[in-house]
């Protein structure tokens, strides 16, 4: 586990980033010219990551040139060619033989020796690999790189700073989004600065941040109350599994409101990572709504690498299932991700054999309610240390036996958790119920809107009694922001500390 000193120097949600690292950033971006700005963005960026450990700059750095020369390489030798071929299997076989080095040598070690001491043998000795923060999302980003060149997607860059800075982007770089070059090369030639741009960022960010420190930093004493329990009620489970839901949405989705919001304030325009996942009526559209800057990389470079839909029946049901599945290891090294990608690996199989609508226009209270009951086992598993605790917190949850909550987890939670975590859930009810029903009907003429996660803000209203109440909700609404901002921040500052869920992957 990375300890609490090495990481509190790196996330967004702590004092030394919004009143340091931040501001002096921000001032020195505006005041450089704009052929500077990206050599900035990437100096701090490296300083960012250096925060934590500056030996592991070295790697993130080695990395990146690697994945600019493999790019070249394959520039020069054509699109899809045999050469280029052999280019992207060198570079694709290098950055997962440095992801599975540092986030999967401890995990397979530890279950070599499980098995071999079985027999009597001695174990192996292997010096703990501590986990580099970001791998995960800057190799995934690398890999898209190289495939989209090879496939003709994007030329290979000749501007080793753009593409570093791409790499290295501060506002993504521990957490996602997932970026994509191809997306984001003309935004680092070109992109606009307005004062109503930094603003909409300013909004995105204070949202993120009230969603991280406000809500889902005081829901995170159930859940981990809750999961160290050795005999949990029925009761205790529930509570405990329904929080995590709660709290890794916030916080998460909340991760990345930061990062958005952030990249507006430097011009760019990152892609949305979660529209209203809790509202799916199928675990296919839950994949469409949640980390969907992870889900889109699967399917492009995964599931269509191993055949897509473009076999037979049972090769396109095999091909879902490995895709989760190895989306699950993605996520860490423990059977626990294993088996969570394979249950929603087999569920996206079994929808795609009974034909399930992973876009209805209408609401089905039943099929939301199985699709959410899925969901909330899946993070179970998720959330557990270990198949034992799992285990026991399924063993709990559908033993049926005490819904009361147990007086050693009664004594360890507050009112106030209890009714963050309600007021959680009225908030996922509310912009949920608005996000489906503001979707237009097939067909339909589409309204000119600016859409995020959660909000819609409708440029179509007739009248001036129209604009009038949307001011007046505009204004309403960035006050109530900048509130519950103003006391996130002082909350934060009371706990002095608040990790992401997602730093571990």
């Amino acid at each position: 586990m990375i300890i609490q000193k090495e990481i509190e120097g790196v996330v967004f949600s702590s004092n030394v980033f919004l009143f340091l690292f931040l501001p002096i950033f921000l001032g020195l971006y505006y005041l450089v010219g704009t052929r500077y700005r990206n050599l900035l963005l990437l100096v701090a960026s490296y300083i960012f990551y250096a925060w934590w450990r500056i030996d592991f700059l070295v790697l993130f750095a080695v990395v990146t040139v690697f994945n600019y020369w493999i790019g070249l390489r394959i520039g020069a030798a054509g699109v899809r060619t045999k050469t280029a071929q052999k280019w992207l299997l060198l570079g694709v076989a290098v950055d997962l033989g440095v992801l599975g080095y540092f986030k999967y040598a401890n995990f397979g070690v530890d279950s070599l020796n499980a098995i071999i001491t079985s027999f009597g043998m001695e174990p192996f000795v292997l010096t703990h690999i501590l986990l580099p923060i970001g791998i995960s999302f800057y190799i995934f980003e690398s890999i898209s790189y190289i495939i989209d060149v090879y496939r003709g997607d994007t030329p290979a860059t000749r501007n080793l700073v753009d593409f570093a800075a791409f790499v290295a982007i501060f506002p993504h770089l521990i957490a996602g989004p997932v970026l994509r070059f191809r997306d984001l090369v003309d935004q680092f030639n070109h992109r606009t600065h307005t004062v109503d741009k930094f603003a909409e960022g300013c909004t995105r960010f204070m949202q993120g941040f009230i969603k991280k420190v406000f809500i889902a930093d005081s829901i995170a004493p159930i859940v981990d109350h809750c999961f160290a329990l050795s005999d949990p009620s029925t009761g205790d489970a529930w509570l405990g599994a329904l929080a995590y839901t709660a709290q890794l949405y916030f916080d998460f989705s909340g991760y990345s409101d930061m990062a958005i919001g952030l990249g507006l304030m430097m011009g760019f325009r990152f892609m949305e990572n979660f529209n209203q996942p809790y509202i799916s009526q199928s675990i296919t559209e839950f994949w469409r709504r949640w980390h969907i800057s992870l889900s889109t990389w699967l399917r492009d470079y995964l599931y269509i690498s191993l055949g897509g839909n473009r076999g037979t029946t049972f090769q396109t049901y095999r091909n879902l299932f490995l895709t989760m599945l190895l989306g699950g290891l993605w996520h860490g090294a423990n059977f626990t991700y294993i088996l969570w990608g394979a249950w929603h690996g087999a569920w996206l199989a079994i929808e795609r054999a009974l034909g399930v609508n992973a876009a209805p226009r209408v609401l089905s209270p039943l099929k939301w309610a199985f699709t959410f009951l899925l969901v909330v086992i899946g993070w179970v598993i998720f959330r557990a240390e270990n198949l034992d605790v799992a285990w026991r917190m399924y063993a709990a949850m559908f033993s049926f036996a005490d819904w009361q909550l147990s007086e050693l987890y009664r004594a360890q939670l507050t009112g106030l958790q209890i009714a963050t975590l309600v007021l959680a859930y009225v908030v996922l009810a509310i912009f949920g119920i608005r996000q489906f029903y503001a979707q237009p009907l097939a067909g339909a003429p589409k309204a000119r809107a600016r859409e995020d996660d959660g909000i819609v803000i409708n440029a179509n209203a007739n009248g001036s009694a129209a604009v009038a109440r949307l001011r007046i909700g505009a204004v309403a609404f960035h006050a109530a922001v900048l509130l519950l901002f103003t006391v996130s921040v002082l909350k934060l500052s009371a706990q002095s500390f608040s990790p992401f869920l997602y730093f571990q992957f």
